[in-house]
């Protein structure tokens, strides 16, 4: 599943290479929902459903951010298990057969997040740093459980993702809420790519005091979950159920 915002020229070779890492291995298919591009993103994505029948395209009016689009796509996905990734290109999809392995090989339950963790980042020094002080940070918070909570790369169960609280910028805590309903997470080392085209949407200004609020109210969630453990329960089945006298039939 990948969200997508104004990647005319990133869109095509990542696609290409979602196929080239996937086709043969598994039964796949890809959801891409465009966030209301103004470039030519809707453009190439229906040249590319034209091409490949595995591809699902569905488009934002307008621009509604990275949260709502895992939403839209999540919903519209088909199967049980979901891949995301960026779609800047920047997450190499050669890194999800060792998601998918890290899958198979971990704890059994739908309640699994196996979480990409970026071993060399290839961004600028202020992104960098930046990253590394907020994933610090929520980690000492939240205790979210893994480093790199803000790797688009993860892998989870459709199921487990729409039961989560959903909230504008609930992406940059996924890790936190899955932990919160009960769950594991697992962090594998993934490549980082340079961006080949365009320029990110998000910088220090526009993420520093709103994710300090939005740490906040997960703190708050996470304070008043609960997670009750089920202990035996009992059904009568039809053998068991007594059946009616022939008075109680007469009444």
């Amino acid at each position: 599943m990948i969200p997508a915002r104004d990647e005319a020229d990133n869109i095509g070779p990542l696609l290409g290479d979602v196929r080239a890492a996937l086709d043969g291995r598994v039964d796949y298919e890809i959801v891409v929902v465009d966030d209301g591009s103004v470039d030519a993103t809707p453009v190439r994505l229906r040249e590319a459903v034209l091409r490949f029948p595995r591809l699902r395209s569905v488009r934002h009016e307008a621009p509604s951010g990275q949260s709502a689009s895992l939403w839209t796509g999540v919903r519209l996905a088909r199967a049980p298990w979901i891949v995301t990734l960026d779609g800047d290109g920047q997450n190499d999809p050669a890194d999800i057969p060792a998601l998918l392995d890290a899958r198979a090989a971990g704890p059994s339950g739908r309640r699994l997040l196996v979480n990409g963790y970026r071993q060399s980042r290839h961004d600028s020094w202020v992104k960098r740093a930046s990253s590394r002080i907020a994933n610090a940070v929520r980690r000492r918070v939240l205790d979210d459980g893994t480093p790199d909570t803000g790797c688009g790369l993860k892998l989870f169960s459709r199921e487990a993702f729409l039961a989560l609280p959903y909230f504008d910028h609930m992406h940059r805590f996924i890790p936190a809420l899955v932990r919160r309903s009960g769950g594991e997470i697992l962090s594998v080392p993934v490549r980082h790519r340079e961006r080949a085209h365009g320029r990110s949407h998000y910088g220090v200004r526009n993420r520093l005091w709103t994710g300090i609020v939005d740490m906040l109210g997960v703190l708050w969630l996470q304070r008043r979950a609960t997670n009750p453990v089920l202990a035996k329960g009992w059904s009568a089945s039809a053998d068991e159920v007594e059946r009616p006298t022939a008075r109680e039939e007469e009444r």
